[in-house]
């Protein structure tokens, strides 16, 4: 006769604070609790400042994507204030999240998730001395490796931005600083020493033999093609993720959310998917059908969050942020359940592939679904998109015949605004109100907020308590295999919740 138990499962190299509940029965997960453990309240700091001071605040949201949170919010107030940003402002706004989100993907990629091919639950395991040798934490040469790389992505956000993070130089009409051709010429030599490391030791080809791959037969065919790719960070990923079943765990809703992001500015050579006019489109991905975005269907559910409760579904414009205290009965998160259109939706590298047709990603999410392994490698393969978009933009900025990168903005006095865009794991909104200058109501939708996020109202799980659901656990003193799904969603719960009081029970 099954017996049913309940395990909590420690979750260790994520951002924040993350607890997950796990209902185990003959070693398979029938049913998930995800828990953000502490309450953000960034919205009701912002409550009564000038508008302006946004983009000083938010960026604090996440010491991480502190860029992507800084441009949300300033294109919120570029809303409000009726501007449009020149092309060279567009572009170095562009440079700069990219630069961020290519230090998010390789780090959580090389630092996070791939340790835990090294953990002691594979220590039989016929490659696992192989993974302890590359991504052993603080040893393994590849691990290493990675700090290193991505500490000099950042010096192009700190060239262009002043300072890394939470730097303010993104302003409503543009940015604060124009870099000059010799600084331009600093950016690309970075890159190019970035890029290099990165078709070595993390693709073991150039990014233009990758792009080539459309595949699943391609990608098969790509790794019997040479020993360099098997060999690299990326070949050896695939190779022990297929044999330790990565490709059959963590299937979630399949409903995928891109807010779109990185607008295409005038007279670039830079081309996105199809007809877009941003490098990552916005868009809902059904399982078969792209639907184009409205941000008008997100809303939040409370019904098992630990906030004062509203009516079901409000739009992030009419959403409070007030934790709840006393008792809280069933609610078990400080993250809200955000739904587009009532539904759970993914996000990330994975969504945003499947919005834009990548057809590698798209054929593989045919076969098996949208699986760990999916989604790792869509965030292992994303710099392969942007690093090319990058090297274009720093090219294009002194050939501009409009060499501005400000305008002057009307006013800030009134209005409503929205700044939607993706961040390194997924889309992020903001949302403000200005009266008389002031701010009388914020709200931010996190990434981790949507993947992470609790049971709605209907009761549906959030989408990776459902990529948990039917993981075979082998240990659950060490569920490394829970590990795995979590992980690649990439939590970042810092951007969901600040604060906790100890003496709550988590029910």
């Amino acid at each position: 006769m099954s017996k049913t138990r309940r395990y909590e499962i420690p979750l260790n190299r994520v951002e924040g604070d993350l607890e997950v509940r796990v209902d185990v029965d003959e070693g398979v997960v029938t049913d998930a609790w995800s828990s953000g453990t502490m309450f953000r309240g960034f919205e009701n700091l912002l409550l009564g400042r000038q508008a302006l001071d946004s983009l000083v605040v938010t960026p604090r949201i996440c010491g991480v994507c502190s860029t992507t949170h800084l441009l949300a919010a300033a294109k919120a107030l570029d809303m409000v204030s009726g501007v449009q940003p020149p092309p060279n402002a567009v572009r170095l706004r562009n440079i700069a999240l990219m630069a961020e989100t290519l230090q998010s993907d390789l780090r959580h990629s090389v630092l996070f998730f791939l340790p835990d091919l090294a953990a002691s639950a594979y220590r039989r395991h016929p490659l696992f001395d192989e993974a302890v040798r590359r991504f052993e934490p603080a040893k393994g040469e590849t691990w290493v490796e990675a700090i290193i790389e991505t500490k000099k992505i950042l010096e192009i956000v700190a060239i262009i931005a002043g300072q890394w993070p939470h730097s303010s130089f993104i302003v409503p009409g543009g940015v604060a600083y124009s870099p000059h051709p010799t600084e331009l010429l600093q950016c690309r030599y970075i890159l190019r020493r970035v890029r290099e490391w990165y078709e070595k030791r993390i693709l073991g080809c150039s990014i233009d033999r990758w792009r080539e791959v459309r595949s699943a037969a391609h990608l098969d065919a790509w790794l019997e093609e040479r020993a360099d790719h098997r060999e690299s960070a990326l070949g050896f990923f695939l190779d022990f993720g297929r044999r330790i079943g990565l490709d059959e765990t963590g299937r979630g809703h399949d409903s995928f959310l891109s807010f779109g992001s990185l607008e295409l500015p005038e007279g670039t050579d830079v081309a996105g998917p199809g007809e877009s006019t941003r490098l990552i489109p916005a868009g809902y991905f059904d399982g078969a059908t792209t639907h184009a975005f409205d941000q008008s269907l997100i809303s939040e559910d409370v019904s098992f969050s630990l906030a004062a409760d509203y009516e079901t579904g409000l739009h992030p414009v009419e959403g409070v942020t007030a934790p709840v205290t006393g008792d809280s009965g069933t609610r078990y998160s400080w993250v809200k359940a955000p739904r587009y259109d009532g539904r759970p939706a993914e996000t990330g590298p994975l969504a945003e592939a499947l919005v834009g047709g990548d057809p590698l990603l798209r054929d593989l999410v045919a076969r098996n679904g949208a699986s760990t392994l999916v989604r790792q490698l869509a965030r292992l393969t994303r710099p392969a998109t942007m690093m090319p978009a990058i090297e274009a933009w720093i090219a294009e900025i002194p050939a501009s015949s409009n060499g501005d990168t400000y305008v002057p903005y009307g006013t800030l006095e009134e209005g409503s605004g929205h700044g939607v865009i993706q961040a390194a794991r997924g889309a992020l909104g903001h949302w403000v109100t200005v009266r008389d200058g002031v701010i009388t109501h914020y709200q931010v939708i996190t990434p981790s907020a949507w993947n992470g996020s609790p049971r709605d109202g209907a009761g549906v799980r959030g989408p990776w308590e459902e990529a948990l659901v039917g993981t075979v656990i082998a240990d659950p003193d060490d569920p490394v295999e829970a590990g795995h799904v979590i992980r690649s969603f990439d939590p970042c719960l810092v951007c969901a919740v600040h604060a906790i009081d100890r003496r709550r029970e988590n029910t």
